[in-house]
């Protein structure tokens, strides 16, 4: 379906932009600043399939691929004694990387929000032949952390 008939329907809906606070994205209490749409998302996900598009993954979809990615690789070095704790890992990406300092380095932002999460998004983007770290497999399954 071409964009011009999504274009269509979006008018045929009263969603002209701006000015009617709703269009491809939503502008909340008549302000100026775009916000996602559910209602184009949901429009969107029935359309996809007819025109052969996928969906792209958002920003802190990418972005938290990024640091499991992160996570991954310190409990192999956690695994293989070139790092005694965890905290020594975020320490340097916090101060030698830029890591978000308010997320507390990978590791730390990994046990609060679950090992068991990270590892089956890290497994979720990687089904090929990858096998995840032995160490972050066991933590995840006794639902333990890496502090």
């Amino acid at each position: 379906m071409p964009h011009d008939t999504i274009s269509d329907t979006l008018c045929e809906m009263g969603r002209f932009g701006q000015k009617t606070g709703a269009g491809w994205y939503d502008y909340p209490n008549g302000g100026r600043n775009p916000a996602p749409s559910p209602v184009v998302e949901e429009m969107l996900s029935r359309f996809r399939p007819r025109i052969a598009v996928d969906e792209r993954p958002s920003d802190r979809q990418v972005a938290e691929s990024l640091v499991y990615a992160l996570v991954d690789e310190g409990a192999r070095i956690l695994d293989e004694g070139i790092a005694q704790r965890s905290s020594d890992i975020d320490v340097v990406y916090v101060s030698g990387y830029g890591f978000p300092r308010h997320l507390g380095g990978p590791m730390y932002y990994a046990d609060q929000i679950g090992l068991d999460r990270v590892l089956a998004e890290l497994i979720a983007d990687n089904p090929d032949g990858w096998q995840p770290a032995p160490l972050l497999v066991r933590l995840a399954k006794e639902g333990g952390t890496f502090g």
